[in-house]
């Protein structure tokens, strides 16, 4: 795979543009001396918040220098895809290739910046049974969609992996936050809530789509996003059917939506989606 996205301009958020990368020169086994990266960390994250490292290139932040490719602290530096390289100046080298930009831009953390995507589904039906798509001949899965605020795009409701958190927890709290506006539940509908996901959110119930790189736009040679893609399936839609959706945190609007090969979603999203349907053999 050759990322597309990680290379697009301007950067997320901003009007800055990154250094042309031609499809041919994206490997780093490429030489390219003409290589000249712009250096770009959003104001954001250079003010220092608890969720982004420091920028430890300036004397006085030497001794934060990350612990890279093992697990710091409570943050996990290790990458899905096994061991990256660090450049010259000691910084992770990106190891899908160049972006055109060095630095974290809108990351907060050097190296790989975990994230979990649960993937909400059920069959569309129609009078209690399943719909059947006319041209490919099997059935219509739905998945819960939101509507990012950043950017516009429908996503999967995922999120970033909080220091210290195990993914699994991250999948169920992005998932309440922007899918049910669960910050917002009255107490009295939290108990409701948390039965509904024993059932939807169980072991059992989970299957692991994808573990690994994402194409995302707010990647960088320095830094980029891995996820964990899983996937909680409601076969009768019994659970996920009871579910009051409700926008929140980074959402603007949360649907269900038919799962279709021509759907415009952000980052490698659609890949997750065209393995859930090989999973359950739905239409693609």
């Amino acid at each position: 795979m050759i990322h597309v996205k990680a290379r697009s301009s301007p950067y997320p958020g901003s009007q800055v543009k990154r250094f042309p990368v031609h499809d041919d020169n994206v490997s780093w086994s490429r030489e390219w001396a003409e290589y000249d990266p712009v250096d770009y960390t959003a104001e954001c994250v250079k003010a220092g918040p608890e969720w982004a490292d420091p920028d430890f290139r300036e004397s006085d932040q030497l001794k934060h220098a990350p612990r890279f490719n093992e697990l710091d602290g409570r943050i996990d530096r290790r990458s899905y895809l096994g061991v990256y390289e660090l450049d010259k100046d000691n910084l992770p080298r990106n190891p899908m290739g160049r972006t055109g930009m060095i630095s974290r831009g809108l990351l907060g953390k050097w190296g790989p910046n975990h994230a979990a995507d649960p993937i909400v589904t059920r069959w569309k039906r129609e009078g209690g049974e399943k719909v059947i798509h006319k041209l490919s001949g099997k059935p219509i899965l739905q998945f819960i969609s939101i509507k990012r605020k950043d950017c516009g795009q429908w996503a999967i409701p995922g999120g970033m992996v909080d220091a210290g958190e195990h993914p699994s927890t991250t999948l169920k709290r992005e998932f309440g936050e922007e899918a049910l506006n669960s910050l917002r539940i009255p107490r009295c509908e939290k108990d409701r809530i948390r039965k509904q996901f024993q059932a939807i959110f169980s072991k059992e119930n989970a299957v692991k789509i994808y573990a690994g790189y994402v194409d995302d736009p707010r990647n960088t040679d320095s830094a980029w996003i891995e996820t964990v893609a899983v996937n909680f399936h409601d076969d009768t839609g019994n659970s996920v059917g009871d579910l009051n959706l409700h926008a929140g945190d980074d959402a603007e609007d949360v649907q269900w939506c038919d799962i279709d090969k021509n759907l415009q979603l952000y980052a490698s999203h659609l890949q997750f989606l065209k393995s859930v349907t090989e999973l359950w053999g739905g239409h693609w």
